[in-house]
């Protein structure tokens, strides 16, 4: 909030001080003071990729970036054609490894190829078979085609979902996936192969999902409501799931080409 004031009043005091020819020093402190205030709000962001660089990144249960994710014209990619010339050990989900993350809010600028598949995942621990045995995920995928491109009627069916052949809600874009449906009257989902821009906001009073502007869903983590979804679907025999209150960020992998950019997190108190 203060910053919202000294934003209002910041404009009228740089053009109630235009310089005059006896009054250049006048000048260069209100520079430096409309410097200040604009670099104490980019500040509040910490950038966990900018397009330049990979640095603390590296794949779910190894010590390294797996080789197929490299960056291509400042994207973020998970490039399914590259030659991997060295053996890698370990997953190729990735985990931004330097920091973990409680409270926050995420950005993240996203596109998937027809039939893709993705998520962005938090609070994620390793030790694990795979990220998504610990950590709730925003979902990613393409849902005008994959159903078409893919047989989910097996797996669909083991869940207990009514039309398993085909994207069942709790697995469509924005969804927190088996646990809370995004609102699709609210959904403004671009096709496959064209950008667009996840929020997650998380506290543990309300979590929110966020796409192309429009909010799509919220819950309450931990909730009477948040134990009996998880009792009762998917994550019913994975204890730990969804239970840790601070962790990695993740990006899945689903052996389909993915492109990530502008991916950025704020603390939240």
């Amino acid at each position: 909030m203060k910053n919202f004031y000294v934003l209002i009043l910041l404009p009228a005091l740089i053009i109630g001080c235009k310089p005059s020819s006896d009054s250049t020093s006048n000048s260069g402190e209100n520079l430096s003071v409309a410097s200040s205030v604009e670099n104490t709000i980019e500040h509040e962001w910490t950038y966990l990729f900018d397009g330049s660089s990979t640095d603390g990144w590296r794949g779910y249960n190894a010590e390294e970036l797996p080789p197929n994710w490299v960056i291509k014209e400042g994207v973020l990619t998970f490039d399914v054609d590259r030659k991997v010339e060295k053996e890698y050990e370990g997953g190729k989900d990735i985990i931004y490894a330097a920091e973990k993350y409680d409270n926050f809010e995420l950005h993240v600028e996203w596109k998937i190829p027809p039939g893709g598949n993705s998520g962005i995942l938090y609070h994620v621990q390793e030790g694990y078979s795979g990220p998504y045995e610990t950590a709730p995920e925003y979902q990613l995928i393409d849902d005008e085609n994959y159903a078409s491109m893919h047989d989910l009627t097996a797996y669909n069916t083991s869940l207990g979902y009514e039309n398993p052949s085909q994207l069942h809600p709790l697995q469509s874009t924005g969804a927190d996936y088996a646990m809370y449906r995004a609102d699709e009257s609210k959904k403004k989902l671009n096709p496959a192969g064209e950008w667009n821009s996840t929020k997650i906001i998380f506290t543990e009073e309300k979590v929110e999902h966020w796409l192309n502007g429009q909010l799509l869903l919220s819950f309450v983590p931990w909730s009477d409501d948040w134990n009996e979804r998880k009792a009762k679907g998917k994550w019913n025999n994975n204890e730990k799931y969804g239970t840790f209150k601070t962790g990695y960020i993740c990006l899945q992998d689903h052996d389909s080409p993915l492109w990530f950019k502008n991916i950025k997190i704020k603390k939240l108190l």
